[in-house]
Formats: structure tokens, C-alpha cells, sequence
């Protein structure tokens, strides 16, 4: 059945408790949780924790207390998902700058000055992420509905630098997140292009944006669809990484009939094995764009522990 013909399609993240060589194998935990401050749902645990990564499940802008989407419009909305997310980290005591990656599902992607907005005054959280100017990576999504008939919908990924057990005490403390932009590739004010934490790299999704102009590139989905994998290889490669470093790629397009001519390109720009990956059709991109892809990368070197101070 031709792509453009399914009903429905899914993927997955899998826990490894042996690790890839060279780790020993290490029996690690996953430990799930869920709070009454946010609200819950049979079908899903609220937050995921393995390793040094906490998946949690995308929050709609429900009021636990009522079970009710909050009143208002979009802003209103916002925050409330927004507010979810941290009520989650705050019962497992995760601070909300230890978000990596954020995912923002709209219904109309017009209203992203509107989420922009309320964003900036979740983002940075802590004092010490306003010094350095800290922000998650980020993806705007364009769903043609959402649960509830939602205007936004949200998910994260969180750092986890406690790690789950049974990590030895002295391999639990303090590892840092290190972001990075590159004037190589299109800077925003409210997203990191790469957002690196222990083994792994979150990058921004990336629009057909030439860094130059700052404006879409000139051209159909081909042109488009090189320069978000050009602008993807900018802060791989600004990072000290390759291209076949990546582990997981999403790929957004406004017409499922274009992923012929996307695969065509994006086969060129890898030399080993092809990432896992994930392509779906979006009523809307950003800038009215063609295509968007992000990527998930591997971070073989880890990030350094923080000194501890005793």
C-alpha cells in the first residue's frame, strides 16, 4: 500500500538496558510515574524515565482539576500544556531547563507568534539558563486535529542526569547539556539548533532557510528539501559530528506526493547505514515551507560531568 493511502502509522522508542559496545551490560530500570497536578490517562504514563532520558507523554491543555480543555484561546492553551509539562517535572524533581527537546503540535500554524509568546516566559526557567541564554530544541508541527478538538498540544524530552538505577552513585551526578548554534545554518531566538545531554543530540527542525538571506531558499521541493538537509549538516558537522552519526530522522511535507523526489536527496547525504525515520504529511509548515525534517543524533563522547563540589 502506497504511503499516502494509510490510516494510521506508528513509532516507537525502545529502552536498551544493555547499551551498545563498548558498556557492560547493566540492567537498568525503567521507572514510570504519573502526578494527580496533571492530568492522567489509561492509555499512557505521564513520564517515562531510562538512563539519562525521561520521555514524557504530550500534554494537552487540560485542566487536571476539571478533566476540561481551560478556558480561553490559544495563549490560554499554551500555558496550560506548558504548565502540565512542569507540574510532571516538579513531581519527580526535575528542574524545567533540563527540558532538551520540545515539540509543539498546532492545529493552525498561524497561531505560532501567539505560542511564541507564552513560550518565551516559560523558557529559560532558572536563573542560571537566562545567564547563558538556554533554550530546548525545538519542532512546530502542523496537525490537521488534535484530541479534544485542542488548538496545541505539547511533548518533551527531558534530561535525566540522576539517571535510573542501578547507576553507581558516583556516575549520577551532574552531567551537563550542552547547546551549540552555528551562524552556518538559521539561528532562532527561541529554539538551540543542537542540544546535546550524555549520549544523545536533539536538533532544532529545520526549515529550507539559506542561513545567507535568511529567507526560503529559491526553488521546489528538491531545493527545499537539500537545504534542510544542508542546514542539518552545518551543525552536525559544527559539532564535530558526520551525518551518519544520526539515529532518527522526522521528515514533514505539505504533499505526501513529494516524498519520491525527497528521497531521491536525501539518500546523497548519507554514506552508511540510513537512520530510523519517520514521514508524515502536514497540513502546514512554517513560512508555508514544502518540507521540514529534525533529527535525533548520537553523542558517542557523552557530555562531561559538572565538578562536584564536596
Amino acid at each position: 500500500m502506497p504511503l499516502e493511502n494509510a490510516f494510521v502509522q506508528v513509532d516507537a522508542l525502545v529502552s536498551n538496558g544493555v547499551g551498545t559496545a563498548p558498556q557492560e551490560p547493566c540492567a537498568l530500570l525503567k521507572v514510570a510515574k504519573n502526578t494527580e497536578n496533571s492530568p492522567m490517562n489509561p492509555l499512557s504514563t505521564q513520564t517515562v524515565t531510562f538512563s539519562h532520558y525521561n520521555n514524557v507523554s504530550a500534554q494537552l491543555p487540560i485542566d487536571p482539576a476539571s478533566g476540561q480543555l481551560v478556558a480561553g484561546g490559544i495563549k490560554e492553551q499554551t500555558a496550560q500544556c506548558l504548565n502540565n509539562v512542569k507540574a510532571i517535572l516538579e513531581s519527580i524533581d526535575v528542574p524545567f531547563d533540563d527540558i532538551v527537546k520540545v515539540n509543539v503540535y498546532l492545529k493552525n500554524v498561524s497561531d505560532t507568534a501567539a505560542v511564541n509568546d507564552v513560550y518565551s516566559t516559560f523558557f529559560p526557567d532558572s536563573g542560571i539558563a537566562r545567564t547563558v541564554g538556554y533554550v530546548p530544541a525545538r519542532s512546530i508541527i502542523a496537525a490537521s486535529a488534535l484530541p479534544m478538538n485542542a488548538l496545541v498540544q505539547i511533548d518533551v524530552v527531558v534530561s535525566h542526569g540522576d539517571g535510573t538505577p542501578p547507576q553507581a552513585v558516583e556516575d549520577r551526578h551532574g552531567i551537563v547539556i550542552r547547546a551549540n548554534n552555528t551562524k552556518s545554518a538559521p539561528v532562532f531566538a527561541l529554539s538551540t539548533q543542537t542540544v546535546a545531554f550524555s549520549h544523545y543530540n536533539h536538533l532544532t527542525a529545520q526549515l529550507p532557510i539559506d542561513a545567507a538571506t535568511d529567507e526560503l531558499v529559491a526553488g521546489g521541493i528538491k531545493q527545499q528539501d537539500e537545504q534542510c538537509l544542508n542546514n542539518i549538516k552545518a551543525i552536525v558537522e559544527s559539532v564535530g559530528h558526520v551525518m551518519d552519526d544520526i539515529v532518527k530522522v522526522n521528515i514533514q511535507v505539505q504533499d505526501i506526493a513529494d516524498l519520491e523526489t525527497v528521497n531521491e536527496v536525501y539518500k546523497t547525504f548519507f554514506n552508511s547505514n540510513l537512520p530510523a525515520r519517520t514521514s508524515y504529511g502536514v497540513t502546514a509548515i512554517p513560512m508555508d515551507a514544502l518540507v521540514q525534517i529534525d533529527v535525533v543524533m548520537s553523542n558517542a563522547e557523552g557530555t562531561p560531568p559538572q565538578a562536584v563540589e564536596d
